[in-house]
C-alpha cells in the first residue's frame, strides 16, 4: 500500500513538472518574439532595486494595511513552501515529518511558525474576498472597469478561496496527525500538539483511529495536489506575478521616468542632417521596418514580460488622471490587453509547432483602440504607481507613434501642432521672434 502511494506520489509530481515546464516555454517563447533591449547595465543597481521592490514589497507599502496584509499573504507564501519540501520527500521516500528527528525540539516551534503564517493568510485573504465582493472596492469593480469582466474578476476569486481551504487543510492534518500522536499510532513520531491546530482537535477527538489516519492523509493528498494544481494554475493567472515580479523588477528601467526613449535609427539619421553626427562608412543606412508598435512582436522583450508580470491591482487606473475624468484608457487593461493577445499568439504557436503564423490581428485595433491610446497624458503616474514597476505608458507611446508615423492618422489638433513645432519652435501659431512679446506689458 505504502509503494503504491509513494508512485502515485511520483506521477502526480512529474505530470505537474511536465505542464508546468510546457507553460513555462511557450511564456518564455512568446516574450522572445519581442525586440531586443539590453537591460544588463548597472548590475548592483538593479540587485537593489528588485530586493527593495520585489523581495521587500516597498511600493505595496505606500497603502501601509493593504501592504502589510500582502506582505502576510508574500510571507506565507515564501515561507509555508519550506513545509512543501518535506511534504514532497515524505511522498516520494514513504517517510512521514522526515525532518522531526533531524530538527529535534526546533521542528515543533518551526511547524508552530508555520501555522501562525497559515492562519495570517487564511484571515488575510477572507478579508481580501470582503474588500473584493461586499465593501466593493472601486478599482476592483468589473462594473466599473470592464477589462475585470469575465476570467479576471473569477480568478482572483478563485485563487483567494484555493489558498483558504489549502492553509484549513494544513490545520486539519496537523489536528489529526497530534490525535494520533497522543494515541501512539503506528507511524506517527510524538512531535506534540501545535498552537493553532489544536482548536480543530475537539472536531476530530471523537474519532477512531482509522477514520483520523483518513483524514490525517486525506488533508495531506489534498493540501499536496492542491500546491501543485495551484502551481499550475498560476502560469496561466494574473498571480504569475509571484514569480515574475523578480526578474521584472530587476530589469526595469532605471532612466528618469520622464525620459522618452527615441528611435535610435531615426535619431542618428537626424543628426547626420543637422551635421551634428557622419554617417558610417562601412555600413548600410538602418532600414526602418515599422516606426513604433501595431502588434506585440515589435514591442521590446521587456514590455512583454511587463504584460505577464500585472498584477491587476489596478492601482496605476486608479491614479490615472484620464480614467479618473471618465475617458477610455486604462492602464490595467493595455497590459491585460497586451497580454490576451501574447495568450492568443502562444495558442497559435503551439499549433505550429513553435512558430507564430499572422492571424490577421495585432494588438491596435483588435485589442486596444486608438481612443485609449490617444487619451494618455503621458504623466507617468501609472508607472509611479506600479508595485513591480511596470511600465505601461511605454507600450501606449509605441503604439501611439505607430498610429502617428507609420499611418499618418493624428488628431488634426495634433497636426496643428506638429505643423507649429516644425516651423515655429514651439506649439503656437506665432513667430519665434515674437514670443517674448508678451514682456512689453509688463514695462
Amino acid at each position: 500500500m505504502q509503494i503504491a502511494q509513494q508512485v502515485l506520489f511520483a506521477v502526480a509530481l512529474g505530470v505537474t513538472a511536465w505542464l508546468m515546464s510546457k507553460r513555462v516555454g511557450i511564456i518564455k517563447k512568446t516574450i522572445q518574439l519581442g525586440k531586443s533591449d539590453d537591460r544588463t547595465d548597472r548590475p548592483n543597481e538593479r540587485l537593489s532595486t528588485m530586493i527593495r521592490v520585489a523581495f521587500g514589497q516597498k511600493k505595496m507599502f505606500d497603502r501601509p494595511i493593504v501592504g502589510i496584509m500582502h506582505f502576510v499573504v508574500y510571507a506565507g507564501f515564501l515561507l509555508i513552501n519550506l513545509e512543501v519540501l518535506e511534504i514532497v520527500l515524505d511522498g516520494l521516500l514513504g517517510t512521514h515529518r522526515l525532518f522531526a528527528p533531524v530538527l529535534g525540539s526546533f521542528y515543533h516551534t518551526l511547524i508552530n511558525f508555520f501555522e501562525f503564517l497559515a492562519v495570517g493568510v487564511l484571515a488575510v485573504c477572507v478579508i481580501f474576498l470582503i474588500r473584493r465582493n461586499i465593501t466593493n472596492v472601486e478599482r476592483l469593480q468589473p462594473s466599473r472597469h470592464r477589462e475585470l469582466n469575465g476570467f479576471p474578476a473569477l480568478d482572483a476569486n478563485v485563487i483567494l478561496v484555493t489558498e483558504i481551504v489549502l492553509m484549513f487543510a494544513i490545520l486539519s492534518m496537523n489536528a489529526a496527525d497530534a490525535l494520533l500522536q497522543e494515541r501512539g499510532a503506528e507511524h506517527y513520531p510524538l512531535v506534540g500538539g501545535f498552537f493553532f491546530s489544536t482548536f480543530l482537535q475537539p472536531l476530530y477527538s471523537g474519532l477512531s483511529d482509522g477514520v483520523l489516519i483518513a483524514i490525517e492523509r486525506g488533508a495531506w493528498w489534498f493540501h499536496i495536489l492542491g500546491i501543485f494544481a495551484f502551481a499550475l494554475y498560476v502560469t496561466y493567472s494574473k498571480h504569475l506575478h509571484i514569480f515574475l515580479a523578480f526578474p521584472n523588477t530587476y530589469f526595469a528601467n532605471l532612466t528618469s521616468k520622464g525620459e522618452m526613449q527615441n528611435m535610435p535609427e531615426i535619431t542618428k539619421e537626424v543628426k547626420i542632417m543637422l551635421g551634428l553626427d557622419q554617417p558610417d562608412a562601412t555600413e548600410a543606412p538602418a532600414e526602418i521596418g515599422r516606426f513604433g508598435a501595431k502588434d506585440v512582436t515589435d514591442l521590446s522583450w521587456k514590455n512583454l514580460m511587463d504584460a505577464y508580470s500585472c498584477t491587476e491591482c489596478g492601482r496605476c487606473t486608479s491614479s490615472c488622471p484620464a480614467n479618473i475624468t471618465g475617458k477610455a484608457l486604462s492602464p490595467r487593461k493595455i497590459m491585460m490587453d497586451t497580454r490576451d493577445r501574447l495568450e492568443d499568439v502562444g495558442k497559435i504557436m503551439l499549433a505550429n509547432g513553435g512558430e507564430f503564423k499572422d492571424d490577421g490581428k495585432s494588438l491596435l485595433g483588435d485589442y486596444i483602440s486608438e481612443e485609449e491610446i490617444l487619451a494618455c497624458t503621458t504623466c507617468n503616474a501609472c508607472v509611479q504607481e506600479c508595485p513591480v514597476l511596470i511600465s505601461p505608458l511605454d507600450i501606449i507611446l509605441q503604439l501611439r507613434r505607430y498610429k502617428i508615423m507609420d499611418e499618418a492618422q493624428a488628431p488634426s489638433s495634433w497636426n496643428a501642432m506638429f505643423n507649429n513645432l516644425e516651423t515655429n519652435q514651439a506649439p503656437w501659431k506665432f513667430s519665434p521672434s515674437d514670443r517674448f512679446n508678451w514682456t512689453d506689458n509688463l514695462k
